[in-house]
């Protein structure tokens, strides 16, 4: 099992989610089926099908929020280093061939967000910055071909 590093709000976050999912959802997705039971031939019954269909994919997510949740470490920000690249850190890169600025903070898959500028640890971009300092340059592998950045600030 993998562990999944991340901070405290984040694993705030999960729990409550799975308590939502737990506590809330799957009584409901239990009624939807009792009710559509209730209504005769399941063969032909779609809302059963759909019903089912909802309930399995609930599982699977509480089942996947619960191993996130129990492979959880926390990690104490104030022991973060901004000599590199890593883990909670925000990195500010600029490509170097369109001079385009981004900064990042790179977290855990569980945590990433694009629209909060929250950059999973797993991908290639992050893999490609980690350990790095400022002012080193990397050439990252993306879908689109090879992309080369500046690593030109790291904070917290």
């Amino acid at each position: 099992m993998a562990v999944n590093y991340m901070t405290p709000e984040g694993y705030k976050k999960l729990v409550e989610e799975l308590n939502e999912l737990e506590r809330v959802q799957r009584p409901a997705i239990s009624k939807q089926i009792g009710e559509a039971r209730d209504k005769g031939d399941l063969s032909e019954n779609a809302e059963y099908d759909a019903a089912k269909e909802a309930q399995g994919m609930l599982e699977m997510r509480i089942s996947n929020l619960k191993e996130i949740v129990n492979s959880a470490r926390m990690i104490d920000q104030s022991k973060i280093s901004t000599k590199d690249v890593q883990i909670l850190t925000r990195v500010k890169i600029r490509n170097t061939k369109t001079l385009q600025e981004m900064s990042y903070m790179i977290v855990s898959e569980s945590e990433a967000n694009l629209k909060e500028g929250k950059l999973s640890i797993t991908t290639p971009i992050a893999k490609g910055l980690l350990g790095k300092k400022i002012g080193d340059k990397v050439k990252v592998t993306v879908p689109s071909g090879e992309m080369e950045f500046e690593v030109i600030e790291i904070s917290l």
